[in-house]
Protein backbone atom coordinates (compact mmCIF):
# COMPACT_ATOMS: atom_id res chain seq x y z
CA UNK A 1 0.00 0.00 0.00
CA UNK A 2 1.18 3.49 -0.69
CA UNK A 3 2.31 6.03 1.87
CA UNK A 4 -0.53 8.32 0.76
CA UNK A 5 -3.10 5.63 1.49
CA UNK A 6 -1.61 5.05 4.96
CA UNK A 7 -1.84 8.78 5.90
CA UNK A 8 -5.46 8.92 4.74
CA UNK A 9 -6.32 5.89 6.82
CA UNK A 10 -4.68 7.42 9.89
CA UNK A 11 -6.72 10.62 9.47
CA UNK A 12 -9.98 8.69 9.18
CA UNK A 13 -8.99 6.63 12.20
CA UNK A 14 -8.86 9.73 14.44
CA UNK A 15 -11.71 11.67 12.79
CA UNK A 16 -14.57 9.71 14.37
CA UNK A 17 -13.28 10.02 17.98
CA UNK A 18 -12.60 13.72 17.42
CA UNK A 19 -16.11 14.29 16.15
CA UNK A 20 -17.55 12.36 19.08
CA UNK A 21 -15.48 14.40 21.51
CA UNK A 22 -16.55 17.64 19.85
CA UNK A 23 -20.17 16.52 19.98
CA UNK A 24 -19.85 15.72 23.66
CA UNK A 25 -18.29 19.12 24.34
CA UNK A 26 -21.40 20.80 22.92
CA UNK A 27 -23.93 18.21 24.04
CA UNK A 28 -23.02 18.00 27.73
CA UNK A 29 -23.69 21.72 28.45
CA UNK A 30 -26.95 21.49 26.49
CA UNK A 31 -28.00 18.44 28.45
CA UNK A 32 -27.02 20.13 31.70
CA UNK A 33 -28.99 23.24 30.76
CA UNK A 34 -31.97 21.10 29.78
CA UNK A 35 -31.76 19.38 33.17
CA UNK A 36 -31.67 22.74 34.96
CA UNK A 37 -34.61 24.07 32.97
CA UNK A 38 -36.60 20.91 33.62
CA UNK A 39 -35.80 21.09 37.34
CA UNK A 40 -36.76 24.76 37.52
CA UNK A 41 -40.06 24.06 35.76
CA UNK A 42 -41.21 21.63 38.43
CA UNK A 43 -43.95 23.02 40.73
CA UNK A 44 -42.72 24.18 44.10
CA UNK A 45 -44.08 22.42 47.20
CA UNK A 46 -46.46 25.18 48.27
CA UNK A 47 -48.99 24.21 50.92
CA UNK A 48 -52.32 25.95 50.56
CA UNK A 49 -53.21 28.52 47.92
CA UNK A 50 -50.25 30.83 48.44
CA UNK A 51 -47.52 32.04 50.78
CA UNK A 52 -45.60 35.30 51.01
CA UNK A 53 -41.82 35.20 50.70
CA UNK A 54 -39.63 38.17 51.62
CA UNK A 55 -36.42 38.97 49.74
CA UNK A 56 -34.57 41.49 51.87
CA UNK A 57 -32.54 44.24 50.27
CA UNK A 58 -29.03 43.03 49.45
CA UNK A 59 -29.94 39.34 49.65
CA UNK A 60 -28.12 37.16 47.09
CA UNK A 61 -29.89 34.67 44.86
CA UNK A 62 -27.87 31.89 46.48
CA UNK A 63 -29.30 32.81 49.87
CA UNK A 64 -32.82 32.99 48.44
CA UNK A 65 -32.46 29.55 46.84
CA UNK A 66 -31.01 28.07 50.03
CA UNK A 67 -33.92 29.47 52.04
CA UNK A 68 -36.42 28.01 49.60
CA UNK A 69 -34.75 24.63 49.98
CA UNK A 70 -34.67 24.88 53.79
CA UNK A 71 -38.42 25.58 53.70
CA UNK A 72 -38.88 22.42 51.59
CA UNK A 73 -40.30 24.49 48.75
CA UNK A 74 -37.69 23.22 46.27
CA UNK A 75 -35.46 20.13 46.22
CA UNK A 76 -32.27 21.58 44.74
CA UNK A 77 -31.19 25.15 45.43
CA UNK A 78 -28.23 24.75 43.10
CA UNK A 79 -30.42 24.55 40.01
CA UNK A 80 -31.80 28.06 40.43
CA UNK A 81 -28.42 29.54 41.30
CA UNK A 82 -26.52 27.83 38.48
CA UNK A 83 -29.16 28.65 35.86
CA UNK A 84 -29.17 32.33 36.84
CA UNK A 85 -25.38 32.44 36.69
CA UNK A 86 -25.40 30.90 33.23
CA UNK A 87 -27.95 33.51 32.17
CA UNK A 88 -25.93 36.21 33.97
CA UNK A 89 -29.01 37.36 35.89
CA UNK A 90 -28.13 36.26 39.42
CA UNK A 91 -27.24 39.81 40.48
CA UNK A 92 -30.40 41.30 38.96
CA UNK A 93 -33.04 40.00 41.35
CA UNK A 94 -35.04 42.71 43.14
CA UNK A 95 -35.88 42.84 46.81
CA UNK A 96 -39.43 42.85 48.11
CA UNK A 97 -42.25 40.60 49.20
CA UNK A 98 -43.41 38.02 46.67
CA UNK A 99 -46.49 35.84 46.51
CA UNK A 100 -45.80 32.19 45.77
CA UNK A 101 -48.97 30.50 44.55
CA UNK A 102 -49.92 26.85 44.18
CA UNK A 103 -48.51 25.43 40.95
CA UNK A 104 -45.80 28.08 40.64
CA UNK A 105 -42.39 26.83 39.51
CA UNK A 106 -38.93 27.96 40.53
CA UNK A 107 -38.59 29.47 37.05
CA UNK A 108 -41.78 31.47 37.61
CA UNK A 109 -40.43 32.80 40.88
CA UNK A 110 -37.05 33.64 39.37
CA UNK A 111 -38.79 35.65 36.66
CA UNK A 112 -40.88 37.42 39.30
CA UNK A 113 -37.75 38.45 41.20
CA UNK A 114 -36.04 39.65 38.02
CA UNK A 115 -39.11 41.73 37.08
CA UNK A 116 -39.65 43.04 40.62
CA UNK A 117 -43.23 41.75 40.50
CA UNK A 118 -43.78 42.13 44.23
CA UNK A 119 -46.96 41.41 46.17
CA UNK A 120 -49.45 44.27 46.24
CA UNK A 121 -51.54 45.05 49.29
CA UNK A 122 -54.62 47.22 48.97
CA UNK A 123 -56.34 49.89 50.99
CA UNK A 124 -59.67 51.55 50.23
CA UNK A 125 -60.62 55.11 51.12
CA UNK A 126 -64.41 55.44 51.21
CA UNK A 127 -66.60 58.25 49.89
CA UNK A 128 -67.88 60.39 52.74
CA UNK A 129 -64.96 59.71 55.06
CA UNK A 130 -63.24 62.56 56.85
CA UNK A 131 -59.47 62.92 56.87
CA UNK A 132 -59.44 61.49 60.39
CA UNK A 133 -61.28 58.37 59.26
CA UNK A 134 -58.99 57.94 56.25
CA UNK A 135 -55.88 58.27 58.41
CA UNK A 136 -57.23 55.80 60.96
CA UNK A 137 -57.74 53.28 58.15
CA UNK A 138 -54.22 53.86 56.85
CA UNK A 139 -52.61 53.68 60.28
CA UNK A 140 -54.45 50.46 61.14
CA UNK A 141 -52.64 48.66 58.31
CA UNK A 142 -49.47 47.10 59.69
CA UNK A 143 -47.95 46.96 56.21
CA UNK A 144 -47.89 50.76 55.99
CA UNK A 145 -45.12 52.67 57.79
CA UNK A 146 -46.47 55.56 59.84
CA UNK A 147 -44.51 58.79 59.57
CA UNK A 148 -47.20 61.35 60.42
CA UNK A 149 -48.10 62.17 64.01
CA UNK A 150 -51.20 64.30 63.51
CA UNK A 151 -54.62 63.97 61.88
CA UNK A 152 -54.98 67.74 61.59
CA UNK A 153 -55.77 68.73 58.02
CA UNK A 154 -53.50 71.75 58.30
CA UNK A 155 -50.53 69.88 59.76
CA UNK A 156 -50.85 67.02 57.29
CA UNK A 157 -51.01 69.48 54.37
CA UNK A 158 -47.88 71.17 55.68
CA UNK A 159 -46.13 67.82 56.12
CA UNK A 160 -46.94 66.88 52.53
CA UNK A 161 -45.80 70.31 51.29
CA UNK A 162 -49.18 71.07 49.73
CA UNK A 163 -50.14 74.54 48.55
CA UNK A 164 -53.57 74.11 50.15
CA UNK A 165 -53.96 75.04 53.80
CA UNK A 166 -55.76 71.79 54.66
CA UNK A 167 -55.81 68.32 53.13
CA UNK A 168 -59.39 67.70 54.29
CA UNK A 169 -61.41 66.46 51.32
CA UNK A 170 -58.41 66.52 48.97
CA UNK A 171 -57.97 62.74 48.92
CA UNK A 172 -59.71 60.80 46.17
CA UNK A 173 -61.78 57.89 47.51
CA UNK A 174 -60.53 54.79 45.73
CA UNK A 175 -58.64 51.52 46.22
CA UNK A 176 -54.86 51.96 46.28
CA UNK A 177 -52.34 49.14 45.84
CA UNK A 178 -48.99 49.25 47.60
CA UNK A 179 -46.06 47.12 48.69
CA UNK A 180 -45.03 46.38 52.26
CA UNK A 181 -43.10 49.28 53.74
CA UNK A 182 -44.98 52.01 51.86
CA UNK A 183 -45.41 55.09 54.08
CA UNK A 184 -48.60 56.92 55.02
CA UNK A 185 -47.16 59.97 53.25
CA UNK A 186 -46.89 58.01 50.01
CA UNK A 187 -50.50 56.77 50.21
CA UNK A 188 -51.79 60.27 50.98
CA UNK A 189 -49.74 61.82 48.19
CA UNK A 190 -51.11 59.34 45.67
CA UNK A 191 -54.69 59.99 46.83
CA UNK A 192 -54.08 63.74 46.68
CA UNK A 193 -52.61 63.59 43.16
CA UNK A 194 -55.48 61.40 42.00
CA UNK A 195 -58.05 63.86 43.36
CA UNK A 196 -56.25 66.70 41.62
CA UNK A 197 -56.43 64.83 38.30
CA UNK A 198 -60.12 63.94 38.66
CA UNK A 199 -61.14 67.40 39.86
CA UNK A 200 -59.20 69.21 37.13
CA UNK A 201 -60.75 67.08 34.40
CA UNK A 202 -64.26 67.56 35.81
CA UNK A 203 -63.76 71.31 36.26
CA UNK A 204 -62.53 71.79 32.70
CA UNK A 205 -65.58 69.99 31.30
CA UNK A 206 -68.16 71.89 33.39
CA UNK A 207 -71.13 73.43 31.64
CA UNK A 208 -72.62 76.87 32.15
CA UNK A 209 -71.93 79.48 34.80
CA UNK A 210 -71.75 78.31 38.39
CA UNK A 211 -71.41 80.28 41.65
CA UNK A 212 -67.90 78.95 42.35
CA UNK A 213 -64.65 80.90 42.36
CA UNK A 214 -62.61 77.85 41.42
CA UNK A 215 -62.47 74.06 41.36
CA UNK A 216 -61.83 73.99 45.11
CA UNK A 217 -65.23 75.60 45.73
CA UNK A 218 -66.80 72.90 43.56
CA UNK A 219 -65.04 70.26 45.66
CA UNK A 220 -66.40 71.81 48.86
CA UNK A 221 -69.89 71.62 47.37
CA UNK A 222 -69.28 68.04 46.24
CA UNK A 223 -68.31 67.02 49.77
CA UNK A 224 -71.57 68.45 51.13
CA UNK A 225 -73.56 66.60 48.45
CA UNK A 226 -71.66 63.41 49.34
CA UNK A 227 -72.73 63.67 52.97
CA UNK A 228 -76.31 64.72 52.23
CA UNK A 229 -77.32 61.66 50.24
CA UNK A 230 -76.03 58.23 49.28
CA UNK A 231 -78.75 58.01 46.62
CA UNK A 232 -77.00 58.66 43.32
CA UNK A 233 -80.18 59.69 41.51
CA UNK A 234 -80.73 62.54 43.99
CA UNK A 235 -77.33 64.16 43.87
CA UNK A 236 -78.06 66.31 40.85
CA UNK A 237 -81.20 67.67 42.52
CA UNK A 238 -79.37 68.32 45.80
CA UNK A 239 -76.66 70.14 43.86
CA UNK A 240 -79.37 72.16 42.13
CA UNK A 241 -80.90 73.20 45.46
CA UNK A 242 -77.58 74.36 46.90
CA UNK A 243 -76.47 76.13 43.71
CA UNK A 244 -79.76 78.03 43.48
CA UNK A 245 -79.53 79.00 47.15
CA UNK A 246 -76.02 80.37 46.57
CA UNK A 247 -77.19 82.30 43.53
CA UNK A 248 -80.10 83.78 45.50
CA UNK A 249 -77.90 84.69 48.47
CA UNK A 250 -79.62 82.13 50.72
CA UNK A 251 -77.67 80.17 53.30
CA UNK A 252 -77.10 76.51 52.52
CA UNK A 253 -78.45 75.29 55.89
CA UNK A 254 -76.85 71.87 55.51
CA UNK A 255 -76.87 69.63 58.60
CA UNK A 256 -73.69 67.70 57.61
CA UNK A 257 -71.68 70.94 57.72
CA UNK A 258 -72.98 71.61 61.23
CA UNK A 259 -72.02 68.10 62.32
CA UNK A 260 -68.53 68.50 60.87
CA UNK A 261 -68.08 71.80 62.69
CA UNK A 262 -69.14 70.20 65.99
CA UNK A 263 -66.31 67.68 65.78
CA UNK A 264 -66.14 65.37 68.79
CA UNK A 265 -69.07 67.20 70.41
CA UNK A 266 -71.51 65.56 68.02
CA UNK A 267 -73.35 62.77 69.86
CA UNK A 268 -75.63 61.64 67.07
CA UNK A 269 -78.30 64.34 67.38
CA UNK A 270 -78.47 67.93 66.17
CA UNK A 271 -80.27 70.27 68.57
CA UNK A 272 -81.58 73.78 67.99
CA UNK A 273 -78.69 75.23 69.98
CA UNK A 274 -76.28 73.45 67.64
CA UNK A 275 -77.81 75.27 64.68
CA UNK A 276 -77.21 78.57 66.48
CA UNK A 277 -73.57 77.79 67.33
CA UNK A 278 -71.10 80.08 65.60
CA UNK A 279 -68.61 77.87 63.76
CA UNK A 280 -66.87 78.29 60.42
CA UNK A 281 -68.82 75.26 59.15
CA UNK A 282 -72.32 76.09 60.41
CA UNK A 283 -74.07 76.95 57.15
CA UNK A 284 -77.13 78.01 59.14
CA UNK A 285 -75.00 80.89 60.43
CA UNK A 286 -72.53 81.65 57.64
CA UNK A 287 -73.08 82.85 54.10
CA UNK A 288 -71.75 80.84 51.20
CA UNK A 289 -69.59 77.75 51.45
CA UNK A 290 -67.61 76.51 54.46
CA UNK A 291 -63.81 77.03 54.29
CA UNK A 292 -62.90 73.45 53.35
CA UNK A 293 -64.54 70.26 52.15
CA UNK A 294 -66.12 68.23 54.95
CA UNK A 295 -65.46 64.75 53.52
CA UNK A 296 -64.00 62.75 50.66
CA UNK A 297 -66.20 63.30 47.62
CA UNK A 298 -66.56 60.64 44.95
CA UNK A 299 -66.79 61.26 41.23
CA UNK A 300 -70.61 61.21 41.23
CA UNK A 301 -70.79 64.02 43.78
CA UNK A 302 -68.09 65.99 41.96
CA UNK A 303 -69.98 65.69 38.70
CA UNK A 304 -73.23 66.66 40.44
CA UNK A 305 -71.65 69.81 41.89
CA UNK A 306 -70.61 70.85 38.38
CA UNK A 307 -73.80 69.74 36.64
CA UNK A 308 -76.70 70.64 38.96
CA UNK A 309 -80.13 69.67 37.67
CA UNK A 310 -82.42 72.58 36.78
CA UNK A 311 -85.65 72.98 38.77
CA UNK A 312 -87.28 75.45 41.14
CA UNK A 313 -86.48 73.41 44.25
CA UNK A 314 -84.95 75.32 47.16
CA UNK A 315 -85.49 72.87 50.01
CA UNK A 316 -85.34 69.17 50.77
CA UNK A 317 -85.98 66.96 53.80
CA UNK A 318 -85.21 63.33 54.55
CA UNK A 319 -88.04 60.87 54.08
CA UNK A 320 -86.39 58.59 56.63
CA UNK A 321 -85.64 55.87 54.06
CA UNK A 322 -82.45 57.25 52.54
CA UNK A 323 -84.23 59.47 50.02
CA UNK A 324 -85.44 63.08 50.20
CA UNK A 325 -88.54 65.12 49.48
CA UNK A 326 -87.87 68.31 47.51
CA UNK A 327 -89.89 71.52 47.80
CA UNK A 328 -90.02 74.86 46.00
CA UNK A 329 -91.50 76.99 48.80
CA UNK A 330 -90.83 77.33 52.51
CA UNK A 331 -94.46 76.50 53.33
CA UNK A 332 -94.30 73.29 51.30
CA UNK A 333 -91.01 72.43 52.97
CA UNK A 334 -92.36 73.03 56.49
CA UNK A 335 -95.37 70.86 55.73
CA UNK A 336 -93.06 68.09 54.48
CA UNK A 337 -90.88 68.37 57.59
CA UNK A 338 -93.94 68.01 59.84
CA UNK A 339 -95.25 65.06 57.85
CA UNK A 340 -92.01 63.07 57.77
CA UNK A 341 -91.23 63.84 61.41
CA UNK A 342 -94.64 62.45 62.41
CA UNK A 343 -94.10 59.35 60.27
CA UNK A 344 -90.73 58.72 61.91
CA UNK A 345 -92.18 58.79 65.42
Amino acid sequence: MSLFHTDSFQKRKWLAPALCLLLLIFLIPLLALAYLVNDLNQPMEIKGESILFMVESGTSLTRVANELESMDLIDNSGSMTLYARIQRTAASIQSGEYELTAGMTSMDFLRKMLAGDTYQYRITLIEGWTLEQALNEIWSDSNIVRELNSNSGELVADSLNLVEESVEGLLYPDTYFFTRGTTDREILTRAYERMKEVLTEAWESRLGTLPYNDAYDALIMASIIEKESAEESERGHIAGVFVRRLELGMRLQSDPTVIYGMGDNFDGDIRREDLLEETAYNTYRINGLPPTPIALAGIDSINASLNPLPSDYLYFVSRGNGTHYFSSTLQEHNDAVSRFQLESQ
